[in-house]
């Protein structure tokens, strides 16, 4: 296997506590070496000198929509988008054509992913049969075939019965349900946050209880089975409130954010842009700082993208009906270090960590660290370079993306798989 040499990086490590400059030496898929000045010699060396080197961000919450929707996007542009973003690894959901709620499913995944994928796959499984919320599935052959969680995204369950069944098989296996919290007959037909902007806009509003009510039932459930509910893009002051109480407790609940949800509020959607139309909706500024504060106290474990691809024709339409959702692989980095970091709101060694260590650990994942022996899943990114965010060169098949236009800082200039150079200075490596 082709070995690997880093040199002068910033080595930036949350999982291992190391911030410091040297170089790394990758051989074998695995980080063999660190340190200043490395005697070694590599089939490929790269010139981190003013750059930093750090885990590659794991995403938890994708929608790769193959099978079914390969127009939106398949494994193969949705996984480069990944790497083009310094995802080494991405969690596909289950809301495919069909649903991926069967070992069938699963190995259809795994070969497709050894054929064309760039990055590493960990899929999740649905709760139920169709993600219709009503049967659970086979919860020990789907994790025996690779399911990391289980979730019914994009449909929510909304029989806690069956939600409490789930949380209480899926701790037989010690896999989170990752928990797209929604009460429908709140949220039916709405098109926003409600809200003085919704009023404004003349747009039927979504209360913010439609999520939050759910997130404290499904808290409740875990706290009840002693399962692992896992609540996805957290967007309301109140969800916050609820899991940080729940953590104090002792109650097994992890909570992720979106980059949208940590940087855009409801006056976002003024302009009727339906690239602002998402699930959970835009909320208030003060549910955003609530979301951001939750991200400073670890209330919010981690970050993930809820990459959700659409196609031009489906969003080109009047708000009311374009889908919802917004893609964000290829510019989560940017995006966060840019408004957050470099504006003092949270470090950099805190983003850093909460997409890439963190995720890891909620999936149970051996991933998300530089430590030696580690595997050699490695981002090398570029801090100082200023760009503006064009959808039209992304790698996604889909061009929903809410920060088109925006200036930024950061990105990612090499992204590292298993050891394998995947994605150089703007092309990958075997085009």
């Amino acid at each position: 296997m082709t070995t690997l040499l880093i040199r002068n990086g910033r080595i930036l490590d949350p999982a291992s506590g190391r911030d410091d400059v040297a170089d790394l030496l990758v051989a074998n898929g695995k980080v063999a070496q660190i340190g200043p000045c490395l005697d070694a010699r590599a089939d490929i060396t790269l010139d981190a000198t003013g750059r930093l080197v750090v885990p590659g961000f794991i995403d938890m919450h994708v929608h790769l929509r193959e099978p079914g929707r390969e127009d939106k996007e398949c494994i193969a542009s949705g996984t480069r988008a990944a790497a083009a973003g310094g995802f080494t690894s991405v969690c596909p959901m289950p809301n495919t054509t069909p649903v991926c709620d069967s070992a069938q499913g699963l190995q259809f995944l795994a070969s497709r992913a050894r054929e064309i994928a760039s990055v590493n796959i960990f899929p999740i499984a649905a709760v139920t049969k169709g993600q219709k919320g009503e049967e659970i599935t086979e919860y020990g052959d789907l994790v025996y075939y690779g399911a990391v969680a289980f979730s019914d995204d994009g449909h929510p369950i909304m029989n806690a019965e069956v939600m409490r069944r789930a949380l209480e098989y899926t701790s037989m296996f010690n896999v989170p349900v990752l928990d797209h919290c929604e009460d429908l007959n709140l949220s039916e037909e709405g098109q926003m946050r409600a809200g003085a902007m919704s009023q404004k806009l003349g747009l039927k509003g979504i209360p913010a209880a439609a999520s939050s009510s759910q997130v404290a039932r499904d808290i409740d459930l875990a706290d009840y089975t002693g399962g692992h509910v896992h609540i996805c893009h957290v967007a309301d002051a109140r969800s916050v409130d609820y899991i940080r109480t729940a953590k104090a407790k002792g109650v097994r609940v992890t909570a992720e954010a979106t980059p949208h949800h940590l940087t855009l509020i409801d006056e976002a959607l003024e302009g009727y842009d339906p690239n602002f139309k998402m699930s959970p909706p835009l909320g208030s500024e003060e549910d955003r700082l609530a979301v951001l504060e939750g991200l400073r106290d670890g209330t919010i474990d981690c970050i993930a993208t809820d990459h959700a691809p659409h196609t031009d024709m489906e969003k080109d339409c009047v708000f009311a009906g374009a889908p919802n959702g917004v893609i964000g692989m290829e510019t989560a980095f940017p995006i966060l270090y840019t408004d957050l970091v470099l504006k003092g709101e949270i470090s950099l060694e805190l983003l850093v960590e909460a997409m890439s260590a963190a995720p890891a650990r909620i999936l149970n994942l051996s991933r998300g660290t530089l430590a030696v022996g580690a595997d050699a899943d490695i981002a090398v990114l570029d801090l100082d370079t200023e760009y503006v965010i064009d959808p039209s060169k992304f790698f996604s098949r889909s061009r929903n993306c809410p920060f088109a236009g925006r200036t930024v800082k950061g990105c990612s200039c090499a992204t590292i798989v298993g050891g394998k150079l995947v994605f150089r200075d703007g092309r990958f490596v075997n085009d």
